[in-house]
């Protein structure tokens, strides 16, 4: 099996391009994935790259900038070729196969609201709450009728 979940934030704005011939999108970038931090050391994390195709890399050139903190499943790809000079190289990246939003983002609705990453619901049915300007912390609904458990 070859399954990645990351979460991280986006270390560059992503870059889309096309494949010649076919006209395919694609899209790279770059994701800093915080190490767990030990006590009296030093913050570090690990940079990957990550590549979005098709769908995906039109939504990650939309909607993904630099410093934006996100979530990509994917597999691990090893990749390798050779160079004019033949030297070969070896790359490993991160094929992205679904992405989400890890942030809540600010709703420019005139209450000014924040709206909660929503993972497979459309953004505009996100539910919106308000925040409690003294915590930070949300209030929570005693709705639990849309659980899927």
């Amino acid at each position: 099996m070859n399954k990645v979940i990351l979460m991280g934030r986006l270390t560059a704005d992503p870059e889309l391009r096309y494949t010649t011939g076919s006209n395919i999108p694609v899209c790279r970038f770059r994701l800093a994935v915080d190490r767990p931090q030990r006590q009296g050391e030093e913050r570090q994390a690990d940079f990957f790259r990550i590549v979005a195709w098709r769908s995906t890399a039109e939504f990650v050139s939309k909607y993904f900038r630099k410093g934006l903190r996100v979530l990509v499943e994917g597999s691990i790809r090893n990749n390798d070729y050779e160079d004019n000079q033949g030297i070969r190289h070896y790359t490993v990246e991160i094929q992205a196969e679904r992405v989400f939003f890890a942030d809540g983002r600010r709703d420019d609705s005139p209450g000014g609201g924040f709206t909660q990453p929503s993972y497979g619901v459309p953004a505009q049915d996100a539910p919106v709450s308000q925040p409690d300007p003294g915590d930070g912390f949300f209030p929570l609904s005693d709705d639990d009728d849309d659980l899927p458990f």
